[in-house]
């Protein structure tokens, strides 16, 4: 086993074969080590994400170091068939580097049984390992920006189906009408950890158009009735570029292909809660660059945190004033309120007291942007009921920013942990990034932020890496050069080499970047293995 730095809460695990990984996977599971808060299997490694304050990275260390690998006990799941319409862009390409016929291939992967080794990427995209290793192939040297539902490819030893539309850069070879993932299915996801698959081909059919099912119908009236204050709610008048519902995310549920998500700035959402008297993990609106208004219907106390953006109130007789953040602001009906555009920052919370009337999906109101899961996002002419404030809750009166906010034209300088594959990269490439700023690019969004640099970092080893979990913070560089840095919405598992990850007490700063703005990494650690020599409890 190697043990490889992630970040000040995690590491990765690298083992030699994918046996060996899902035999630690399942030890860890079996008999788990206090303080460990979530592991993320892939090919040949685990991430492990950890509490350090109830666990040293040297015991942790220790602890697996003395697990056995040369057990796996698997139950075997069901068999589940999907159809295929064998007609991806890709099939061609496959067929010519596997030097054999189209026909060849179709054969070749319906007459092979694949399981499901494990699950990542995104809600409902299994891993699919074969009986034999007659398809494997590399994955497409640049990824395809959108890649359609229910898409069917083939990526080193793995198969897999595309659960909905997303970004990928696996050789596409079908499509399936089958739905990976829908929310009112139990389990949501078709294909779990151990089921049995094989693919059956329907022939040469058109491509097949995936409608995303809606999520389940629930009444509110029906769950939260008796808690709705009937004489309070906001209506939307407009939304700016994005508004979403976020809480603190989802956690614990990263080896279901399902990521936290949550707030972007943490410190901000609880901030604007605990102003408002409630519990620092309720729900938020997170507004991108400002541009929300809506109207109060009945008295509402407000607040707005995070960035720095003018708040207008208008009285139903036409009197306006400016009222400021990190503030509780007392609305009466008719009130109409509007965010200007930040100063500083790129995203505000605005909490109500008493929080949003609204379903928890998966445990949580946080809208995932890649995944899709969660409340909708803020729509004009949508009513936000408000829930009622049971009992008296204290409101505190000295909030205010963690840190200054950046605005376009500031330097932000990111402390950054190297590690898990910098010795991928060449000495010139380590050297370029922490000397280079790195311009964050308008493609940015709650996925990850999107960086140009005048030289792109350049690679050592060209090897194709396995897929392997990814962390929030992680600074991800594609064939390209240029990196990604992952925000709360990243994909889980990923096949392009994490140079170094944002610590994570600047995430929240990460996460107010705005566009235009030039950021500089800042490596508080040398890269090397972690070995239990190294560390001190």
């Amino acid at each position: 086993m190697r043990f490889l730095p992630v970040n000040l809460d995690a590491i990765i695990v690298e083992l030699h074969d994918l046996n060996e990984t899902l035999a630690l996977f399942d030890s860890l599971n079996a008999l788990p080590i206090p303080g460990v808060e979530e592991i993320i299997p892939a090919a040949r490694t685990l991430l492990i994400r950890f509490r350090p304050n109830a666990v040293s990275t040297v015991k942790l260390v220790k602890e697996i170091n003395g697990r056995n690998l040369n057990t796996l006990n698997r139950a075997t799941g069901k068999l589940v068939e999907i159809p295929v319409h064998y007609n991806g862009d890709d099939l061609v390409e496959v067929a010519e580097i596997l030097g054999i016929t189209i026909p060849e291939v179709i054969k070749r992967h319906t007459e092979s049984e694949y399981t499901v080794a494990f699950t990542g990427f995104a809600p409902g995209f299994a891993y699919l390992v074969a009986d034999s290793d007659c398809l494997h192939v590399p994955r497409r040297m640049t990824p395809r920006a959108r890649i359609p539902a229910g898409s069917v490819g083939l990526a080193g030893e793995f198969s897999g189906i595309y659960p909905q539309a997303s970004p990928g850069g696996w050789q596409i070879i079908g499509i399936t009408p089958e739905r990976m993932w829908d929310l009112s299915r139990s389990p949501s996801s078709l294909l779990q950890p151990g089921s049995r698959v094989r693919f059956r081909d329907q022939g040469k059919g058109a491509a097949i158009s995936i409608t995303k099912p809606e999520p389940p119908v629930v009444s509110i009236e029906d769950i939260l009735s008796s808690q709705v204050d009937k004489h309070a709610s906001l209506e939307i008048l407009t939304t700016g570029i994005q508004t979403l519902f976020q809480d603190l995310g989802r956690s614990g549920q990263a080896s279901l292909g399902i990521s936290t998500a949550g707030a972007l700035d943490k410190t901000a959402l609880r901030s604007a809660n605990r102003i408002v008297g409630n519990p620092s993990d309720n729900a938020c609106l997170e507004i991108v660059q400002g541009g929300l208004s809506f109207i109060s219907h009945g008295n509402v106390i407000i607040a707005v945190t995070g960035a720095d953006c003018p708040i207008t109130v208008q009285t139903t007789s036409g009197r306006k004033f400016q009222v400021d953040s990190y503030q509780p602001v007392d609305l009466s009906e008719g009130d109409k309120v509007t965010l200007g555009t930040p100063k500083a920052g790129m995203r505000s919370y605005l909490a109500v007291r008493g929080g949003f009337a609204k379903q928890p999906i998966l445990s949580s109101l946080s809208y995932d942007t890649l995944a899709h899961i969660g409340p909708m996002p803020i729509a004009i002419g949508d009513t936000l009921d408000i829930l009622t404030l049971t009992q008296g809750s204290a409101v505190s009166m000295d909030e205010s920013p963690a840190f200054n906010m950046p605005a376009t034209d500031d330097i932000v300088t990111l402390d950054i942990i190297l590690g898990p594959r910098t010795d991928w990269f060449t000495t010139e490439a380590l050297s370029l990034l922490k000397s280079q700023l790195w311009q964050v690019t308008p493609q940015s969004n709650r996925v990850g932020i999107r960086l140009y640099g005048d030289t792109p970092l350049s690679r050592l080893n060209y090897k194709e890496l396995p897929s392997e979990g990814t962390t929030t913070g992680a600074i991800q560089v594609p064939a390209s050069g240029q990196p990604v840095l992952f925000l709360a919405d990243h994909p889980l598992t990923g096949g392009y080499p994490v140079i170094g990850s944002v610590a994570s007490y600047h995430l929240d700063l990460a996460g107010q970047i705005p566009v235009n703005a030039r950021i500089r990494f800042n490596p508080i650690t040398e890269f090397h293995e972690i070995k239990e020599s190294d560390c001190r409890s």
